[in-house]
């Protein structure tokens, strides 16, 4: 491998030197590549190391609601906005599955890499700093990183494993002398599925049902379908949901390779062979991708941003999109009586597919971003009319 490369901190760390010693622990820290990049900064959060894959988004806001989003298991997830933890974190409720302002009901990515985490925070909801709660969750953090930098690195090479090393955690030899963890190894979507049914209510009379099959599922989704008259049966990612009574199928986002999770698949691909409505997000699209016919493939380094814009095919119309996705469909591998519903306008990838004459579809974007944008908010409601 060689010796490794060392990446100098960036000069906006160094000229917020103020803050910086407003924060709690100065603690010497690094995020080591499986390329042999190294990346010094200072830890905050839980005194712990860890491994996984090193990805990044580029969302302005949102940290709450990435952090708990299933899609992140295990892996570092790395903020480009230069300024984190400015607005706190809303207050947690065990009593609410539901609870605003979260995508789970805790923290699913693997440690957090940033730029500069900021000393205080003001919001009108927020009931503590980002890293009390991470503290709170057990999960590490690291600033000081120059984010540009390491983008840049990992859009040149592709998403790459790696390990944050906190110097005074008690775990660090071990996680260093480790093998680099891969979530895309493991059937992580069993991780952060439910394991038994939920209902939720909309509250009126008569009202659909729809069975959510929960990869890791945003629960942005089921207040989506709960605030449009929906009644929501949320069930495991391995439930036979075929044999359960209701109106239609969604099948949620979640983490890693929709190959290892083949039990879900056959569920679909005996789906298929019915007429009930049934609609994809995320992993759900990939999931009902293999079902069908298609094939899939891994990102060089995914989609994880709040504006990657998508083509309706047969249309000029664009929409911009919210994504957290490091696999893809091959749309060029469609079977018969299948086609491309939308394609990334900016690397021509898959993104949704749809059946000729039935009613099944699925988008590989996210019509439920919270924070937005909120373009393919609309998919819902032709979803559910579709149904009604």
């Amino acid at each position: 491998m060689g010796d490794p490369i060392v990446e100098p901190r960036s000069s906006a760390l160094e000229s917020s030197s103020l803050s910086s010693d407003r924060l709690s622990s100065k603690r010497a820290a690094h995020l080591e590549l499986e390329d042999g990049t190294r990346y010094e900064g200072r830890a905050f959060g839980a005194n712990r190391s860890i491994s996984g894959e090193v990805v990044f988004a580029t969302g302005m806001v949102g940290y709450p609601e990435s952090l708990t989003d299933p899609s992140y298991r295990g892996q570092l997830l790395t903020l480009t906005y230069p300024l984190i933890g400015n607005y706190g974190v809303p207050a947690r409720n065990a009593d609410d599955p539901l609870n605003p302002g979260f995508e789970s009901s805790r923290i699913q990515a693997q440690a957090l890499v940033i730029q500069n985490l900021s000393p205080d925070y003001s919001h009108w909801n927020a009931s503590s700093s980002l890293e009390q709660w991470l503290i709170e969750e057990g999960i590490p953090g690291v600033q000081g990183i120059d984010v540009r930098a390491l983008t840049r690195r990992l859009r040149d090479n592709g998403t790459l494993r790696g390990r944050l090393l906190i110097d005074e955690s008690p775990d660090r030899d071990e996680v260093a002398n480790s093998p680099y963890q891969d979530p895309g190894s493991r059937n992580v979507v069993a991780e952060v599925s439910c394991t038994e049914p939920i209902l939720h209510r909309c509250g009126n009379e008569g009202a659909v049902r729809v069975i959510l099959v929960d990869c890791g599922a945003k629960t942005s989704i089921v207040r989506s379908l709960i605030a449009r008259g929906a009644d929501v049966l949320q069930v495991p990612w391995d439930h036979d949901f075929v044999a359960e009574a209701g109106d239609a199928v969604l099948l949620s986002n979640g983490p890693g390779d929709p190959k290892n999770a083949p039990e879900t698949v056959d569920n679909i691909r005996r789906a298929l062979a019915g007429s009930r409505p049934l609609m994809g997000i995320c992993l759900g699209n990939q999931l009902l991708a293999l079902a069908a016919g298609f094939d899939t493939y891994k990102l060089d380094f995914g989609h994880r941003s709040q504006n990657q814009p998508c083509v309706e095919v047969g249309t000029a119309r664009c929409w911009v999109t919210s994504q957290n996705h490091g696999y893809a469909v091959d749309g060029t591998s469609a079977p018969e009586g299948w086609e491309e519903w939308f394609i990334n306008a900016n690397d021509g990838s898959n993104e949704g597919i749809r059946h000729r004459d039935k009613p099944f579809c699925s988008v590989q974007f996210h019509p439920e971003a919270n924070p937005g944008p909120l373009d393919a908010a609309g998919l819902f409601d032709r979803f559910l009319e579709l149904v009604r």
